[in-house]
């Protein structure tokens, strides 16, 4: 049944679902799991996927899909949602179909995104549990990140306090002598914390660590949810975290996890992690939800090992990539996809009459304050010209060979015309596009969104990457500017292009994927731009280096690791009642 999602939270909609939501044994029932292939948690469970994967091996895989989206306001326009709701569509089809998202940030659920769990009738459950820390793996990455830091600064408190004699009689370490200017790796928290973006730590005496300038990112950006994301097993998941560059030693030796010793007690903290959460959506369709990689500055994807289990279980599998296509998709595209070895069947664009409007020129659209009249009354010229972003994205998908499926995520204010506008061009382009009204009327809603996807997936796709492996990096960072985000070309600062040069005469990185870090909000790298900007040029600061997870990481423009959090944060209305222990506010 569908609720009144106008009336209702979200919160609300999710505690009226979970009265009727299957647990762990009704799920291992259900899906036709081994009693060793599911482990409760609770009223949750998780997925052992290599006993599913093994049992399985030579069924053939389901459908797989993909959803992304054209450039998104502040406010996001619904990928989650739109992927949600096209599960329940295929539910409603009768098909046997399921899904894998990403685990959500606590950054954005208290900021002012609020939760990643979709919304309305099209809503992953339980809301509670899944916004709020799920099955613990972010806690765990957390763990694992931060030992990396104790283990770098006492290991340079020590180096400093001993010479080479004490430090190998009273340690039985060697000298790593890293370069404290060239630190590579910081902490991590899972909030916006603005005030820890630039820290000095070990103030006070000798005891007190080594004193330097240090930094904190999101839990979500670290390295080692990047590798969650994309490891095959705990022995490749091992493998990565022992080979994470934390920072060079004074001759420019990069100085590992595994040289500190400490890559092997991270893999203990993480060793839970490996293994998939299920969940569902509020029409009983399971969805696992594994990794949870920030978009713009990490992979942005859920994790291969979740795709793999979701294509022999179900016949349609759906997975969604962060962000727009310029970013998300680019990186399901060229990375994720290279590293697992799958192909997609179809990409679905994720579109909205509110964002289109925002790239048509509409008023400037800003999170936490009411929308300005033209975003809830029709405006078919704005519309129009916004469509242009989406043409472009269009354009972007149908370059890896894939004949997209625009689904117009509608809301209630939208109009019909406002619609057939977007219908007619994107066709226009070369796009199958339907409506989905899931936010509002769940599957029966996305009937149309549903019977798209499924016509694509019937359809032949010549599926191949952007560029080759062996093309150098700065090579493969213009060809993206230009192929994917419009750029005239490419400006390196000097230390970014040094860095650069160093890493593609090293052969040690000649197979790392290239992941690029810049804003969402724009196909450029400057937020305000929006539409389809020409005549500009891709600046490139600096290359993160992600050794473990295979990465290099150029950064465009002055986009931050650590989000702030903002002066009307979704943490004041969240509560939690001391009699029930329910928990309402979050959205």
């Amino acid at each position: 049944m569908a609720y009144n999602a106008v009336e209702m939270a979200d919160w609300q909609i999710s505690e009226a679902a979970e009265k009727n939501m299957p647990l762990p044994e009704d799920w291992r029932v259900k899906l036709g799991l081994e009693k060793d292939e599911i482990l409760p948690m609770g009223r949750l469970a998780k997925l052992d996927f290599l006993k599913i994967n093994e049992r399985l091996k030579d069924k053939p895989d389901g459908k797989y899909i993909e959803v992304t989206a054209i450039t998104p306001t502040p406010l996001g326009e619904g990928k989650s949602t739109t992927s949600v709701g096209l599960m329940e569509g295929l539910g409603a089809r009768g098909k046997n179909v399921g899904g894998a998202l990403r685990q959500p940030s606590g950054g954005p659920t208290m900021n002012v995104k609020g939760t990643a769990a979709g919304g309305g009738n099209s809503l992953l459950i339980p809301m509670t549990e899944f916004s709020l820390g799920l099955t613990g793996d972010i806690n765990d990455i957390m763990n694992a990140h931060n030992l990396a830091m104790v283990a770098l600064t006492s290991r340079m408190q020590h180096e400093r306090n001993y010479n080479d004699e004490q430090l190998a009689r009273l340690t039985g370490m060697r000298r790593l002598d890293l370069d404290p200017t060239r630190i590579e790796m910081g902490w991590i928290i899972d909030f916006c914390a603005q005030a820890l973006r630039n820290i000095i730590i070990g103030i006070g005496g000798r005891t007190d660590g080594f004193t330097m300038q240090s930094k904190f990112g999101i839990a979500v950006g670290s390295e080692c949810m990047a590798i969650l994301a994309v490891a095959k097993d705990l022995k490749d998941l091992k493998e990565r975290l022992n080979n994470i560059t934390v920072g060079f030693d004074k001759s420019g030796k990069p100085v590992t996890t595994g040289d500190l010793e400490v890559g092997n007690a991270m893999a203990a903290f993480m060793r839970n992690t490996i293994n998939p959460t299920l969940m569902c959506t509020a029409e009983y369709q399971p969805c696992m939800v594994h990794a949870g990689p920030f978009a713009n500055i990490a992979v942005g994807q859920s994790s291969i090992i979740a795709d793999r289990v979701g294509l022999k279980l179900f016949d349609y599998h759906v997975t969604e990539s962060g962000f727009a296509a310029d970013i998300g998709f680019e990186k399901f595209w060229n990375v994720k996809s290279r590293f697992s070895g799958l192909k997609p069947h179809v990409s679905v664009l994720t579109t909205t009459i509110r964002a289109l409007k925002m790239h048509g020129g509409g008023p400037k659209v800003v999170a936490g304050k009411p929308l300005a009249d033209e975003y809830t009354k029709e405006d078919i010229g704005l519309v129009e010209k916004g469509c242009e972003n989406m043409v472009h994205m269009i354009n972007v998908i149908r370059k890896a060979g894939i004949n997209p499926v625009v689904c117009v995520n509608r809301f209630y204010t939208d109009t019909d015309e406002e619609v057939k506008v977007v219908k007619r061009i994107a066709e226009a382009a070369g796009a199958r596009c339907a409506e989905s009204k899931h936010w509002e009327l769940g599957g029966e809603g996305a009937l149309e969104f549903a019977d798209a996807v499924v016509d694509a997936c019937e359809e032949e796709n010549d599926f191949k990457f952007l560029y080759p492996l062996e093309m150098k990096l700065r090579d493969r960072v213009d060809t993206i500017a230009r192929e994917v985000y419009g750029a005239d070309g490419v400006s390196w600062s000097p230390e970014a292009e040094a860095k650069a040069k160093m890493l593609e005469d090293d052969p040690k990185y000649a197979d790392f994927a290239t992941m690029m870090v810049k804003t969402h909000l724009s196909l450029s790298h400057e937020p305000t731009l929006k539409g389809v900007p020409k005549g500009w040029t891709l600046p490139i600061r600096d290359v993160l280096i992600y050794s473990g997870a295979k990465f290099l990481c150029p950064c465009a423009g002055t986009i931050s690791l650590m989000p702030g959090t903002s002066s009307n944060p979704a943490f004041r209305r969240v509560d939690v009642d001391p009699d029930s222990g329910k928990v309402s506010g979050l959205f």
